[in-house]
């Protein structure tokens, strides 16, 4: 279990990789449509990634499963990635943090900007479906966005145009996948993986 700062208690999966060039926070997609660290798109990426050399945590968003609290919008789910930050300043304070969040994940990451984060990687953020912006969006740390080319809430022209005056903001599509990515999760993965690869 880890605590937010205004106490939330949120049930966490911790890989300490010894040596690691990067540490990553997984964040889940949208609780209200059964999203949890256990989604197959994370669960991916929580595998693969300490496989690559990289410190991973997962946690459950607060009102999730096990941890405590209720679900914001987004809002105070701030403080849990703020959280998750925290105990890798612990385990592994001298390697980079990512954010890496799919879809809900995605947006939430997006809005930390937390000077421990080296960069994001979002996952089919459904940005198109935002009405506000990303507190990210004029930030100078790299972001990756991975976009499905068939997403049902965001696909790749929309984002592209939701994104186009962002610093530091790069599109890569993923072909032939919708917004679940079924089928698709272990590519997903490896590209995460090169990615933080090339930036450690």
């Amino acid at each position: 279990m880890i605590d937010a700062l205004d106490g939330a208690q949120l049930e966490a999966d911790l890989v300490r990789v010894d040596n690691a060039c990067v540490s990553v926070v997984l964040t889940h997609p949208h609780p209200l449509y059964g999203g949890d660290r256990f989604n197959p798109v994370i669960d991916a990426l929580f595998h693969a990634l300490p496989d690559a050399g990289f410190t991973t945590i997962r946690f459950d968003f607060r009102g999730v499963n096990n941890s405590s609290g209720s679900h914001d919008d987004g809002d105070s789910e701030r403080l849990d990635v703020v959280a998750a930050l925290e105990l890798l300043d612990l385990v592994d304070p001298d390697s980079p943090v990512w954010l890496v969040g799919y879809s809900f994940g995605a947006f939430v990451a997006l809005n930390v900007l937390d000077p421990r984060v080296a960069g994001w990687v979002a996952v089919a953020p459904p940005l198109a479906t935002m009405k506000a912006r990303c507190l990210a969006d004029r930030d100078h740390r790299t972001k990756l966005l991975l976009v499905p080319e068939h997403d049902q809430f965001s696909p790749p022209v929309p984002t592209a145009d939701f994104t186009s005056t962002w610093v530091a903001c790069t599109q890569q599509n993923i072909v032939m996948a919708d917004h679940f990515l079924n089928g698709h999760t272990s590519a997903v993965a490896g590209i995460v993986r090169t990615h933080l690869t090339g930036q450690a």
